[in-house]
Formats: structure tokens, C-alpha cells, sequence
């Protein structure tokens, strides 16, 4: 039965299966349990020295008052130059919005771009935030499965029969979060095509954009001279700089009007993102990068050795991710092995069982897979994975 005292879009949304699995965790670990979590969606690194420093002499400075709602002049101006050097992408200062956080950001687009009954497509597995916020904005989501023989990229073909007359926008991950999958520059090309010539937006999510193993991270809105005008980047300095607790992100497009469409929600709602943090985004995306360099390193080693201990676990399928700090195995033969109706099932039980934390993959649109972060320490890989294996082959033959 309804409660008419609370929304109807509150009952639409589904509450984070990251954060789930993350408070069972720690409810085992206050009550004296050894723990195991692969679940964290943030490195485990601290934020480099010179942003903290940087943050903390802004304050010193009186920069505690508000600023801007779409963010300080300075910080949407080194973005914009940003994406100059990494992409050759041309923006100014007045094509960035900034945000508390890249979820904001891409909160504020969904707000911004979505009516009622809008269409949004989103490729299979999806960051769990996707589908929420573009119900919250009245739009539809639209889910588009993907394979792991195709490395969970979308194929163009299966992006061109899911468009109709109500897709307002697509949705697209690179690198992606949870399968870690990087597309290739022809990849992004061939789905270009296919938006090409169509009103429909295309949200770029690039948060991971820095952390690439293998490959080369590419925009899809350096693709073509006319993407930009069709394409809202979104990014932040939450992975790249581990500032996932400052709640610094931005949307950049061409489109003034969108900019300041979100620049004004912002305004009735957050007013601005927090002053002094953006002062130390500022000191991330201008300082020297080498403290970004060491850590692509040790998530590459780490990335490696977890690779190479799942892949000797019965039931298990997965493929090495070039990008981002996540293992998306498949875990569909080891669930009917084991006796398993789905991940989340397999998740508690695994928990329960070894204290090993695992992200089941239901909340990322495939119950049949599970997300594990190897943005943890080398031994915390070696004994989890260790206990996750004895689990699985101690009831294989049963």
C-alpha cells in the first residue's frame, strides 16, 4: 500500500548495492570478524600532500565564503585546459560546470536534458547510479546487453535498434565501471556513426579516465569536429587524485545554455560546491602528475596479481580490464554449480562464510557476475582471493 506522505519517485529508485555490501561489512568487522573487501569504488591511496596543501592555505586565505554556483572562474578555466591536453579538445571556462562530485554533475545533466518519458539508453553492466538518477528526472532507461566475448563493449549495431523516436539520450562509460573495459578510438568511432545526425546526447562518464593499464583512454567527443556539440563530459578528481571524499566533479559541453541550465539548479540546491575543495581540484589538475603515474603502477601490479588468482578459481570466467580498479567476473557456471540462484545470494554467503566483500552484480544490471575492487592492499588480494577459492572448491564436488 502507498504512504501518501512520502514521493512517488522515491519508490523508483533502488538504494545503492555498493553501500549495501559495504555496511554488512563493516556491521561483521565491528562485531570482531577478519574482513576481506573488494568492494571499495575509491583507491586506497591518500590525496597527494600539495592538493591537501593547497586546500588548506586556500582556507587560511578567507576562501570559505560562497563562490560561484557553477564553481570559481579559475578551476572551470584549468578544465577546460585540461581537456585541451589530454584530448586537443577546445573548451573555455563558460563550457564547465562544476559540481560536488561527478554524480552531481551527471544528477544535474539528467535534470537538465530529461522530460517525462524521455529514453536514455544505457549498455549492460551500467554503474548503479545510472538508471536512478534518470527515473528521478521522469526519463526511462533503456538497457542494452553486452558480452563478455566482446569485452562488455556495446556493438554499434545493438546501439542503432535500441534508438526510437523517444531516446533523448545515450549513455557511455569509458572506462568503465564495473567491467574496467576501455574502448578503442575505432570502437567510439563506430558508435559515433550511428548518433551521428540524430538529436541525442551523448553522456560521456570519464571518471576513470587517467587509470589505463592497457591502451590509450580516448573521448568519443574528440571522434568527430561536430561531437562536442553533442557530447557532455563527464569527470572529476575524485579517482585520479583519490579525492573521493572532496566531492569535486564537472560537466563540460558547448552548449552555454545546458552549462548554465545546471549552473542555475545548482543554485536552488547545493548553491556551490564546497569553496576550499575546489581550491585544491585547482592545485590536482594543474600540479605535476607523477603522483597519479605511481599509482596507475601499483593498481597495474595489482590488477595483475588478482587477474591471475581468479582466473584458478572453478566457475570463473573474466577477462584482464585495461582501465579502472575493478575485476567483473563472470560467475554464471559457478552459481549453477554451487547451488546459487543468483550473485547476491552467492555475495552473502561468501561473506558470511570467509568475511570476503564482494559487489554481487544485480545492482550493475547482471545478477550472473560479480565486481571485486582491487584497489586494495597486495595481501588483502592474496588471502581474499585465497578464501574465496577454498570457498567455491569446497562445495564444487558436493
Amino acid at each position: 500500500m502507498k504512504d501518501e506522505r512520502y514521493s512517488e519517485r522515491m519508490r523508483l529508485i533502488a538504494p545503492s548495492p555498493t553501500l549495501a555490501i559495504t555496511a554488512k561489512a563493516k556491521a561483521l568487522k565491528a562485531a570482531g570478524r577478519e574482513v576481506f573487501a573488494f568492494g571499495a569504488g575509491e583507491p586506497d591511496f591518500n590525496t597527494p600532500e600539495a592538493i591537501i596543501e593547497a586546500a588548506c592555505a586556500a582556507m587560511r586565505e578567507g576562501k570559505t565564503k560562497y563562490t560561484p554556483s557553477g564553481g570559481i572562474p579559475e578551476l572551470r578555466r584549468a578544465v577546460a585546459e585540461k581537456l585541451g591536453r589530454d584530448y586537443g579538445l577546445s573548451y573555455e571556462g563558460q563550457h564547465v560546470h562544476i559540481a560536488s562530485g561527478a554524480k552531481q554533475a551527471l544528477y544535474n545533466v539528467f535534470q537538465a536534458i530529461l522530460d517525462p518519458g524521455d529514453e536514455v539508453i544505457i549498455p549492460i553492466p551500467y554503474w548503479v547510479s545510472y538508471p536512478e538518477q534518470v527515473k528521478l528526472a521522469g526519463g526511462v532507461p533503456v538497457f542494452v546487453p553486452t558480452r563478455r566475448e566482446d569485452g562488455y563493449k556495446l556493438r554499434p549495431e545493438a546501439l542503432e535498434k535500441a534508438i526510437t523516436p523517444r531516446t533523448k539520450a545515450f549513455v557511455l562509460n569509458s572506462p568503465s565501471n564495473p567491467s574496467g573495459t576501455l574502448y578503442t578510438e575505432a570502437e567510439l568511432t563506430g558508435l559515433y556513426a550511428v548518433l551521428s545526425g540524430q538529436s541525442i546526447w551523448i553522456i560521456s562518464d570519464e571518471i576513470y579516465g587517467r587509470l589505463v593499464y592497457d591502451g590509450e583512454h580516448r573521448s568519443i567527443a574528440a571522434i568527430d569536429p561536430e561531437a562536442p556539440a553533442r557530447t557532455v563530459i563527464i569527470d572529476g578528481v575524485s579517482k585520479t587524485y583519490s579525492m573521493t571524499g572532496w566531492r569535486i566533479g564537472w560537466a563540460v559541453s558547448r552548449d552555454v545554455r545546458l552549462i548554465e541550465m545546471m549552473d542555475d539548479l545548482a543554485s536552488q540546491s547545493t548553491s556551490n560546491p564546497t569553496t576550499f575543495a575546489q581550491y585544491g581540484a585547482l592545485k590536482a589538475v594543474t600540479m605535476d602528475q607523477s603522483s597519479v603515474q605511481t599509482m596507475v603502477d601499483a593498481f597495474r601490479r595489482r590488477r595483475d596479481l588478482i587477474v591471475s588468482l581468479l582466473a584458478d578459481i572453478p566457475g570463473f570466467r573474466l577477462f584482464t580490464p585495461p582501465a579502472a580498479f575493478y575485476v567483473w567476473v563472470d560467475v554464471q557456471a559457478a552459481l549453477e554449480r554451487l547451488g546459487f540462484d543468483d550473485a547476491d545470494r552467492f555475495a552473502e554467503a561468501l561473506l558470511q562464510a570467509t568475511g570476503v566483500v564482494v559487489v554481487p552484480g544485480s545492482g550493475f544490471g547482471d545478477p550472473s557476475h560479480i565486481r571485486l575492487s582491487f584497489a586494495v592492499d597486495e595481501a588483502v588480494i592474496e588471502e581474499g582471493v585465497r578464501r574465496m577459492a577454498e570457498f567455491v572448491r569446497a562445495r564444487w564436488g558436493q
